[in-house]
């Protein structure tokens, strides 16, 4: 099992508390974990990645294992702490502005 840890935000849009958890059917990506997590909870399509080219929306970060991954390459294998379920895959909305 993946964890995925969302924020507030995207929890509330999903109608989850806490992390979700999902299915890894193969050596999890960046890639594979974002297809599984619209396919669980289809009202976060769009809203991480845009519908049209896959790619990541301006403001969201992903973390693994407390490691920023949001600019490495989508199918990379992520850590097997992430496979394993023992750390979760962090989704991050970011803040701009002074």
């Amino acid at each position: 099992m993946i964890r995925v840890v969302l924020p507030q935000h995207l929890r509330t849009l999903a109608g989850v508390e806490g992390e979700v958890s999902l299915d890894a059917q193969e050596q999890p990506t960046q890639r594979t974990v974002l297809d599984a997590l619209e396919a669980a909870y289809p009202t976060l399509r769009g809203t991480i990645r845009d519908h049209g080219t896959a790619k990541r929306r301006d403001f969201i970060r992903f973390f693994a294992c407390g490691r920023d991954i949001t600019l490495d390459p989508a199918d990379d294998p992520l850590p097997e702490a992430i496979a394993s379920g023992t750390e979760p895959f962090r989704v991050v909305g970011a803040m701009a502005g002074g």
